[in-house]
């Protein structure tokens, strides 16, 4: 098996409501385009290294750490919702990136922000890419019930001070163990790399406020009964769009895919018969081929 790529080195921009770090690959094609990718609740831009090693050739790519994720401090206006991070992603696209209108990819909860984003903002977003985007679905199972669970103020904090007490490694292969739907895909040093993230962010007293404000706006946006509405953003993207689920995902359900295509007047849909929450992580190839095909 050849060796892994290793990850991208983080850099940091200020903005006057936030700060942000992120990764950045840049092509040797001068012809490449800018890229945008958005991870989920939980995650950070770590979530993206194979699939912008598989696409580097065509794109360069900027992978976000979102406000209170990664090493991305909390936002200065303390607002978690999906259009609170979507507003993190406007502002290095408008001023990092010069408002060069780019291809936006989104995971789970940064599938849901990067759905602000292309629908409130079409003069920025070139195409859009969501991989098991955290869109309302009324239909909880046995993995994602402890979701709303967890939203709820003061059992959510105390769940997660319980899950805290748990070594590091097992917390990071529980993830895993959910996200994948075959633990023994990732590799001992994408395992490893992961592990070092968590201890990275030990001493961030904000973090866990931020998985907490983070999924309670989230979960929040699908009660919203207004014209800004998830399914009705959907309805306003202009972007041609790619949107790729896992027939294995216990957090969104797959079925969700045939909605979509009600809802994204401009899309392709795929399930992956072999894939969970993570697409871009589990199958790179795929994601990248798929998205080669559609764009290109």
């Amino acid at each position: 098996m050849s060796a892994l790529i290793k990850p991208w080195p983080r850099d940091e921009v200020f903005f006057p409501a936030r700060t942000l770090t992120y990764r950045h690959a840049q092509s040797a094609n001068p012809d490449a385009e800018p890229a945008v990718m958005l991870h989920g609740l939980g995650g950070s831009s770590l979530n993206w290294t194979d699939l912008m090693g598989q696409l580097l050739p065509e794109l360069s790519m900027w992978a976000l750490d979102l406000p209170g994720f990664g090493q991305s401090p909390p936002p200065r206006d303390g607002n978690y919702t999906p259009l609170g991070h979507a507003r993190a992603a406007v502002d290095f696209i408008e001023q990092q990136l010069e408002g060069k209108r780019v291809h936006l990819f989104g995971n789970s909860m940064g599938g849901a922000v990067a759905l602000q984003v292309a629908a409130r903002r079409p003069d920025l977003v070139r195409t859009l890419t969501l991989i098991s985007p955290a869109l309302p679905d009324i239909n909880p199972n046995k993995a994602n019930i402890t979701l709303p669970i967890m939203a709820i103020p003061g059992l959510g904090e105390a769940a997660v001070k319980k899950y805290n007490t748990l070594p590091l490694a097992v917390r990071v292969q529980s993830t895993i163990d959910t996200c994948f739907a075959n633990p023994a895909r990732v590799a001992e040093q994408r395992f490893e790399e992961a592990v070092d993230e968590a201890e990275s962010r030990e001493g961030f007293t904000y973090a866990d406020d931020a998985f907490l404000r983070s999924l309670r706006g989230l979960l929040g946006s699908y009660f919203d009964r207004g014209r800004h509405r998830p399914w009705k953003l959907a309805e306003l993207v202009q972007a041609q769009s790619l949107l790729i689920y896992g027939m294995k995902d216990p957090l969104v359900n797959p079925r969700t895919a045939h909605k979509s295509t009600k809802h994204f007047k401009n899309a392709q849909v795929m399930v992956l018969p072999d894939s969970a929450h993570v697409s871009q992580m589990e199958h790179p190839d795929v994601v990248a081929d798929a998205w080669m095909k559609r764009f290109r």
